[in-house]
């Protein structure tokens, strides 16, 4: 079987602009990057604002595991679906990091015969997005610095400074540093922190702007540091908006690529789910909804994170309604929740699958708890039995759930048709009724514990002192009303990677609470998770290469 990389590269792909062409999108409206990249430009997006929406699909997956879910290739591989079916759909997704690139994770263009092209480009520098916002965030931290420099006007508390330099790479002797070393024209010294650019606040806010207005007034909310009396100091402050503002402008604009079958693909920003809140941008997702009738999209990791955020921040904020969820699982990937190694997961195993499928149900559960009809589908493997697929079936029906095998990954577009038409009918037989989890009204303990116990089945939450004081002065100064965005691991329903299937009787830990003002969240960091990752022992990265043609291998 041809590697990922190897049938991206054999893939014969059309201009962009013909791509372009058949969704009604002029040249005037593309902002072109090569022969295969466009961005869409302002002048459109306020063009087809009128437009009546599509259907919104949400694409995710139970927790994601060492056997693979193929949640990315399942988005893309229904896409192609749809146009097999001669139906007018985009697929709306984020774009790819550079940290689990070249860490443990791989890229994130999809898989096999369902994917997005160009796959290297898209998982390498793509159009320069991640590079503005870096830069950005990083002009915010040294104007920060500077103006403590130079005197300190604003009073600024170096003691209770919050903003953190980023990079996109996963690189763990940044997270905790000492700046400002050498005279005294070398700055202030004192500890500072970096994050992996997908953590960083500005990358939520591009993912969360409508416009540039919306943009420049999200930035200026940035809370940085706070002053000797307490008092938040902001971007605005520091007069900084402008500035950063500058470096995003082509960032703000949504990306069109294909897939191998030629779908339109909308690829634009990239927060992470267990350290931000896992979305592409509403741009993005507004625009698909606006030139097609269905808008595929996905969010990241398993639905206890990815989904949750999606439906209680991006749609909350953006007034989304969702029409249909499609839930990705595998066989082997249930198996594993059931405690059977990675080795022995191709070998038929019902009595683990029966002990493992205990995660897909919780996910249901809490997918219906959003009001919005569900569809579970089956990436399939060569390995999987018979026996194994028809206890899955049966299981998700018993739920009130629809079923669908997907083979999107083998036959792309062709191995989708099944679900493709699953989702259909379900679009056209039951209604959405779509509805966040929590009110605004609630405290920001409260949340925590809602979602703590509605959606990771937590006995209960342990605040740390800590984040304890944290909750309460930023209740005071009016953040309460914001919705939470739990940091948590992606790979348990709990706090604790290590507790697979469905963990019972556990407390979630959140040792600390932060406010990102301008993306509009409070973050809620549990357990042992890190906003910036470190690479594995042998990182991917040692497999890359390219060749004097320029030509890279290995990449996936």
């Amino acid at each position: 079987m041809k590697s990922d990389i190897q049938i991206a590269q054999e893939a014969v792909m059309e201009p962009i602009t013909e791509v372009a062409g058949r969704l009604g999108i002029a040249l005037d409206d593309l902002e072109l990057y090569g022969k295969y990249k466009a961005k869409i430009s302002e002048e459109y997006c306020r063009k087809i604002s009128s437009n009546p929406d599509g259907k919104l699909i949400l694409v995710t997956a139970i927790n994601p595991t060492p056997a693979g879910e193929g949640k990315t290739t399942t988005s893309v591989g229904l896409g192609q679906a749809f146009g097999k079916l001669g139906k007018k759909a985009i697929v709306a997704l984020r774009e790819p990091s550079l940290g689990p690139c070249f860490g443990i994770k791989g890229g994130a263009a999809g898989g096999g015969y369902a994917q997005v092209v160009p796959m290297e480009e898209l998982n390498l520098h793509f159009t320069g997005d991640f590079h503005a916002v870096t830069s950005a965030n990083n002009l915010l931290a040294a104007l920060l610095d500077n103006h403590i420099q130079q005197g300190n006007d604003l009073r600024i508390d170096t003691r209770q400074i919050v903003w953190k330099r980023c990079l996109d790479m996963n690189d763990r002797a940044l997270r905790n540093i000492v700046i400002g070393m050498g005279g005294k024209s070398d700055g202030v010294v004192r500890e500072d922190h970096f994050v992996i650019t997908v953590a960083s606040e500005i990358m939520a806010i591009l993912c969360l702007a409508e416009n540039m207005k919306d943009l420049k007034e999200r930035l200026s909310r940035i809370v940085v540091a706070y002053n000797q009396a307490g008092e938040p100091v902001t971007a605005a402050d520091l007069q900084a908006v402008g500035a950063m503002a500058a470096l995003l402008k082509d960032a703000i604009k949504p990306n069109l690529v294909q897939t191998l079958e030629h779908t339109p693909v909308l690829v634009h920003g990239g927060p992470f789910a267990n350290i931000a809140h896992g979305c592409n941008s509403v741009r993005a997702t507004r625009a698909a909804l606006k030139m097609a009738d269905y808008c595929i999209t996905e969010a990241g990791f398993g639905a206890d994170l990815g989904a949750e955020k999606f439906f209680d921040i991006k749609c909350r904020m953006a007034g989304f309604h969702p029409d249909a969820v499609v839930l990705v699982a595998t066989v082997r990937a249930l198996k594993y929740n059931g405690g059977v190694p990675k080795i022995a997961l191709a070998e038929e195993n019902l009595e683990a699958l029966q002990k493992g499928i205990v995660n897909l149900e919780k996910h249901i559960e809490n997918l219906q708890k959003f009001g919005v009809p569900v569809v579970v589908t089956l990436n399939s493997f060569v390995s999987d039995t018979e026996a194994e697929v028809a206890f899955v079936e049966r299981f998700c029906k018993e739920r009130g759930c629809e079923f669908a095998l997907s083979q999107v990954w083998e036959k792309g577009g062709e191995g989708g048709i099944v679900l493709a038409e699953k989702v259909l009918s379900t679009l056209a037989e039951k209604e959405s009724h779509f509805r966040p989890l929590y009110e605004d009204g609630c405290g920001l303990r409260e949340k925590i514990e809602i979602v703590s116990r509605e959606i990771y089945g937590a006995a209960g939450v342990n605040f740390a002192p800590a984040a304890i004081r944290q909750i309460n002065r930023l209740e005071s100064l009016g953040f309460g009303n914001l919705p939470v965005c739990m940091a948590k691991t992606q790979y348990s329903l709990s706090d604790d990677p290590t507790l697979l299937g469905r963990p019972q009787g556990f407390e979630v830990n959140v040792r600390e609470v932060y406010v990102s003002a301008g993306a509009g969240f409070v973050v809620v960091l549990t357990g042992t998770v890190m906003t910036m990752p470190g690479l594995p022992k042998q990182p991917a990265a040692y497999r890359i290469d390219v060749d004097e043609s320029g030509r890279i291998t290995g990449l996936f």
